[in-house]
This record gives C-alpha cells, sequence and structure tokens, in this order.
C-alpha cells in the first residue's frame, strides 16, 4: 500500500517476473540469443533512474529474497500477477516458467497470483497443459508472446485457427484475461510478429474475454488506441511505458498517457512494473506525483487521484477478482474500475 498527501492507494502490479538467465541457464549452441536477450533486457533498465541500475550479474539471476524486498517491502505492492515468458529454445528450463513463478507464490500466499501461457504451435499437447496448469495453479490469466521462436518458427498471430482453439479453451476454462505482449522488442525477436491488428481480430470474435496489451502496442500508439477505443474488451497495459518513459522521456511519456487518457480511458488502463527491469517503488512514487508538464498538453483528459487510483491498482483488482478493502475504494461519481461501458470514446471527451 502506497499513501502520500492522505491519500491511499491499492497496488497491484499486474505485470513481473521470476526469471534465471545467467549462463549455466543457457541451451548450448543457442549461447548468442540467450545472451543477447537478456543484454537487451538490462538495457531496458538503463531507461531507469540511474541509482536504481543493477550489474548484469544481479540482473541474470536476482533472488527471492530481492523480489520480496523491492516489490512487497520497499515497493508498495499489495498483489503481484506474474507473466511468463518461456523461450526454451534458448534457456534449458525456461526463462521464466508458470512453475517457477507459482512455486514463489506458494511460499507467500496471498501475495501473488500466477498466471500461465500457452503456444498454439503445441497443438493438443499444448491444450493439455494449459487445462492441467489451469487446475494446479488456479491460473486467472494467460501471458502470450507471439513473436517467440519455435522450431524455425519466428512467431504466430491470434488470427491463426489454431490460437482461436486456444482463446476457446481459454472461456471454457475460465480464463478471461489474456494478456499479450505487443511492443518493443527484443533482440532477436522480430518487431513485426509484435503488431497490434491480430488483437483487433481476436477481440471482436472473443468479446467474453479481456485483452490486455502489455507495452501498449509501443512503438504502435496511435494503431493501438485507435483500436482500442472501438473494442470495448480490449485494455492499455502500461509495463514499459512507466517505467521506461516517465523517466527517461517526460515529454514522450506525457504524449503516449495522454493519447491513452484521451481514446482508451481511464478505466481500462492497468499498472505493471515489468519486474525485474525495473523496480516498482520509483514508478510508483512517480506517478503519484506526475501531472502534465505543461499547457501544451492542456486537450487532454485531466489526471485525478481517482485516476491513479484505477490504474495503479483498481483496475487490475477488477479484472481479478481481487478483494480491495473499503478504505482504498473510491468515492461515489468517480466511476467503477475496469469498467467497459465506461471508457472514454471520442465523443464523450
Amino acid at each position: 500500500m502506497y499513501e502520500k498527501d492522505g491519500e491511499k492507494y491499492f497496488v497491484v502490479d499486474s505485470h513481473m517476473h521470476y526469471w534465471q538467465a545467467g549462463p549455466e541457464t543457457w541451451v548450448p549452441g543457442a549461447e548468442k540469443y540467450a545472451k543477447g536477450w537478456i543484454e537487451c533486457f538490462h538495457a531496458y533498465q538503463g531507461l531507469g533512474p540511474a541509482e536504481t541500475h543493477w550489474p548484469i550479474e544481479k540482473f541474470m539471476s536476482y533472488t527471492e529474497d530481492d523480489l520480496m524486498k523491492d516489490v512487497f517491502e520497499d515497493g508498495y505492492v499489495d498483489v503481484a500477477v506474474f507473466q511468463p515468458t518461456y523461450l526454451t529454445e534458448w534457456y534449458q528450463d525456461g526463462f521464466n516458467t508458470t512453475e517457477r513463478n507459482a512455486a514463489l507464490g506458494e511460499k507467500h500466499p496471498g501475495k501473488f497470483i500466477a498466471n500461465t501461457r500457452w503456444d498454439p504451435r503445441e497443438g493438443e499437447d499444448g491444450l493439455k497443459k494449459l487445462a492441467e496448469n489451469v487446475e494446479r495453479y488456479g491460473s486467472k490469466g494467460v501471458k502470450l508472446y507471439t513473436a517467440e521462436w519455435r522450431e524455425g518458427s519466428r512467431g504466430w498471430t491470434l488470427k491463426d485457427p489454431a490460437a482461436y482453439k486456444y482463446l476457446e479453451a481459454c472461456r471454457d476454462l475460465g480464463i478471461v484475461n489474456i494478456h499479450v505482449h505487443k511492443g518493443p522488442t527484443i533482440w532477436p525477436l522480430d518487431k513485426d510478429a509484435f503488431d497490434v491488428s491480430d488483437i483487433d481480430h481476436a477481440a471482436t470474435d472473443f468479446p467474453e474475454l479481456n485483452f490486455i496489451v502489455e507495452h501498449v502496442g509501443l512503438p504502435r500508439i496511435e494503431d493501438f488506441c485507435f483500436m482500442a477505443t472501438q473494442e470495448p474488451n480490449v485494455y492499455a497495459g502500461l509495463s514499459v511505458v512507466i517505467g521506461g518513459l516517465m523517466h527517461a522521456r517526460p515529454k514522450f511519456f506525457a504524449k503516449v498517457m495522454g493519447e491513452l487518457l484521451f481514446w482508451v480511458g481511464e478505466d481500462k488502463m492497468t499498472f505493471g512494473s515489468d519486474y525485474g527491469i525495473w523496480e516498482p517503488k520509483w514508478q510508483i512514487e512517480g506517478f503519484v506525483d506526475w501531472d502534465y508538464p505543461s499547457d501544451e498538453f492542456s486537450d487532454y483528459p485531466r489526471v485525478t487521484t481517482a485516476t491513479k487510483k484505477k490504474i495503479l491498482g483498481l483496475n487490475a483488482a477488477k479484472l481479478y477478482g481481487i478483494e480491495v478493502p473499503a478504505e482504498f475504494q473510491l468515492d461515489s461519481g468517480e466511476g467503477t474500475p475496469a469498467a467497459r461501458e465506461d471508457a472514454a470514446l471520442v465523443e464523450s471527451q
């Protein structure tokens, strides 16, 4: 919980990780890809304040104690959502798996939600594993990486009939939150495999599912905004937006936030620290203090305390059915968090 100027913020970090990526984990013959991937991740950390930068050795293999201190003790987070990324062609036991995340969650009851993942190229075996993970770990969401390499394939799309089988399975299994990485690429993945157009296609055909577009499609921010404003079940995941832009590119951050608030609306935006790339502490403190830097941004919606409470935790809590104590709830008249029908459209501005 974070408190500032008498206001209390219930914080849900809806996008974080617990990876192991040291040299001992690299697949023989794929070392250059495993090394390049984690070094690219580490370079993104440089977009945060200098005092938050880690040496590469720690970044590759931060510990459980590091995570618990950075996220919960120092970082104000009430509940964190693990988003796995497997990359098994480069990392022998996977980069950041459901099993590893869930094991940590079981040691700290009530702190974590362990999402799982799927890849339509795994066919029937993948469908079976998805069902097993939901039963074993109680996963309420999935994280999808459409650019992941597999057996010579360098990506897939949600438009694929094979992907639709998995979306149907999610619906049948009670998984309603579909987090999809659509944003900055990480070497050596292909940038175009992260295009947002397949979200538009799937969101229309699966209106009962929530599509949380992680990293809001950057650098395709306009494509994302125009798509998300017409699809009531598409949400903006702010991981990378806050961590990558708020400190390093403050004017661009203001523009991105303004576009998102105008087109998508404060009810459909969720905070994610993207730990361990960035620690949540400085992101939360900075965002609570943030406002547009000048009158240049006067045509964007204003940012209120209620706006920040929704984004930092209440929207994600609604999507995941997390109970929020009364002291953190909004006053009447401030809108219902994560309400699809309240998402801002152009004519309502």
